[in-house]
């Protein structure tokens, strides 16, 4: 089986209309979704926003389906300035940008406590452009974080979950795989406004490559 945990309904939306036999049920405050995805038997977890909500839901995930794979899907701001919104990437590592260890520990920002380095991999499908992912608890436009998130730790996205769901995959033993759908590009105008405005193109984005996303997850 494979298990999507997604963070919004909205992102949700291009996985759950092109599943069959759906039934939905709940636990732990988390929306699941049970059917078949292009003849594979299929789950999705609605974990909410951000990275306490992400990790128990990948746990969650994990416990009650034991699946071969772990599927993130959802929008992400660009932080290159020649990415376009809509665009697809599948992530090649992930790092969570707001956890800072370094006083006490050493080693780059980002890195967890229990890991030596601080981007986590993920299994990555062919056919796609990879990137590396900044995940943190903030939806902003500070500078800061922009010059953090390129300069420093060298990330092309960012967005809320992926660092945490990898780190609960990477302590499962589980294969990991996130695709992400472009929102909003650093440097284009309020980080806000693009989001809203591009939250359609990147559910049909998402949805015109979700069987080669879904077949790609091996």
């Amino acid at each position: 089986m494979k298990c999507f945990v997604i963070a919004l309904k909205n992102e949700a939306e291009p996985v759950l209309s092109a599943m069959e036999n759906v039934t939905e049920t709940s636990a732990y405050g988390k929306k699941i979704y049970t059917g078949r995805l292009y003849g594979m038997e299929t789950a999705v977890v609605l974990c909410g926003v951000g990275k306490a909500n992400a990790a128990s839901a990948a746990q969650l995930a994990i416990d009650r389906f034991s699946p071969e794979a772990i599927i993130n899907v959802g929008n992400a701001g660009g932080l290159c300035g020649d990415m376009r919104a809509g665009d697809i990437y599948a992530v090649s590592a992930a790092v969570q940008y707001d956890f800072d260890l370094t006083q006490p520990n050493g080693g780059a920002p980002g890195t967890l406590d229990e890991f030596e380095e601080n981007y986590l991999p993920l299994s990555v499908a062919a056919g796609f452009m990879t990137v590396k992912c900044g995940t943190g608890d903030r939806f902003n436009d500070s500078r800061e974080d922009f010059l953090l998130l390129t300069e420093v730790l060298g990330a092309q996205v960012r967005e809320m979950e992926l660092g945490a769901i990898a780190q609960v995959c990477v302590h499962a033993g589980v294969k990991c795989y996130a695709f992400k759908a472009v929102s909003d590009v650093a440097g284009s105008g309020s980080t806000t406004e693009q989001y809203r405005a591009n939250l359609q193109k990147c559910a049909l984005a998402l949805s015109g490559a979700l069987e080669k996303i879904v077949k790609g997850s091996v």
